[in-house]
């Protein structure tokens, strides 16, 4: 196991009829917008609780946050909140509101181009806003970490910020706040948490024993209640549980002292920068294919997954392993999410653009081992069809 440190500042007030606590973590005296998405925050009754929870307070808000949260629009959050001199930022929603968020915690008193923020991955942040967020659509582990990817619409890049400035400071928690939920967007959600345990965990043996049975059991967990959190939206006890391994997948607690490969991200980015396909199905096209490209790579850990997550223990090893790909994408599909590119009506003639945006955004290294090129990307994809 590699040396680390860990450290994870934020809040998590979880359970039924938590978010009037949120006057309890925002100071009497903050100047607050709120900010959110579209209408379904309205609609499920969550955007009316929070301001009845702050009532009296000062609060402004911003909604029209996209799916892929978009650079343009967050900017004139920043323009909103420098004119009327506001001082404490709410999320209200899912991971993309919640990234948008920190984008704009960390841009709003930036001394530059704020876009440098992403090109940087967050280098030059050197402060930002107080923070929080009360959690709609558990997917992306945002409101537990100090991560955002940010959409440029204008030029179809999908890039990513991490610091530790940008931690929210508390998240509300309410698993009923999942029940309205569409169908597609819960089976986004339970993919998505997969593969960032997957791209913690699918790397090599690094005697991380903890770490390892940690992740394999949010696995097995998401494997067991994936296919009924979409059947029963208001079983109460499964979208509990669904919404807590979505903020464990990714709040880096399984990953310290190991090594990570978020090179099934990088390709999946690209993907939704240039056909806007959901982020979760970028991930469910790219990770099968990435993991029979670097089977040699990852052989040690591709053995432990198929033995401990999908109990399989007969035939050669790579038998075994492919049984563990097979497995996986059948349980993608499952969620009725397809694992190939062809089901967006992608073709080969797709493949070398999309390797010239990994160019030109310098993923040309990707991978555990860094030893992920743009060749071996290509492949990917062109396994990926």
């Amino acid at each position: 196991m590699q040396n680390f440190e860990f450290y994870n500042p934020t809040r998590i007030i979880f359970g039924e009829n938590t978010i009037p606590k949120l006057v309890e973590q925002i100071p009497a005296e903050a100047r607050l917008l709120i900010l959110f998405g579209g209408s379904s925050a309205e609609r499920n009754g969550t955007l009316p609780e929070v301001r009845k929870a702050l009532e009296g307070r000062y609060t402004r808000e911003f909604g029209g946050i996209e799916a892929n949260p978009t650079y343009e629009t967050l900017m004139k959050a920043v323009d909103l909140i420098r004119t009327d001199k506001l001082d404490f930022l709410l999320a209200v929603g899912g991971g993309s509101v919640i990234d948008g968020t920190k984008f704009v915690a960390a841009a709003v008193d930036f001394e530059g181009d704020p876009w440098s923020i992403l090109t940087t991955h967050g280098a030059n942040v050197k402060a930002a806003m107080p923070l929080g967020t009360v959690l709609t659509l558990p997917a992306t582990g945002s409101e537990m970490n100090s991560f955002s990817v940010i959409t440029r619409q204008s030029t179809r890049e999908k890039l990513a910020f991490g610091s530790p400035h940008v931690f929210p400071r508390f998240s509300v928690l309410d698993p009923t706040r999942t029940y309205s939920l569409p169908v597609r967007q819960v089976a986004n959600g339970v993919v998505d948490s997969f593969v960032h345990i997957m791209e913690q965990y699918l790397t090599y043996p690094a005697d991380g024993l903890a770490q390892d049975r940690f992740a394999e059991g949010l696995l097995l967990s998401l494997i067991e209640i994936g296919p009924k959190v979409l059947k029963e939206p208001e079983n109460y006890t499964l979208r509990a549980n669904f919404m807590w391994i979505a903020t464990l997948a990714l709040n880096g607690i399984i990953g310290v002292g190991m090594p990570e490969d978020w090179s099934t991200h990088s390709i999946g980015h690209e993907l939704t920068a240039r056909y806007d396909i959901d982020h979760a199905r970028t991930l469910a096209i790219v990770l099968p294919s990435m993991l029979r490209a670097r089977k040699d790579a990852k052989r040690g850990k591709l053995l432990q997954y198929a033995s401990r997550v999908w109990n399989l223990h007969e035939g050669t090893e790579d038998e075994r392993i492919e049984a563990a790909i097979l497995r996986t994408e059948e349980f993608f599909e499952s969620l009725d999410i397809p694992t190939r590119l062809s089901a967006y009506e992608i073709g080969k003639d797709a493949i070398e653009p999309l390797i010239g945006q990994l160019e030109a955004h310098g993923m040309t290294a990707l991978g555990e081992h860094a030893d992920i090129t743009p060749d071996i990307s290509r492949r990917v994809l062109q396994m990926s069809l």
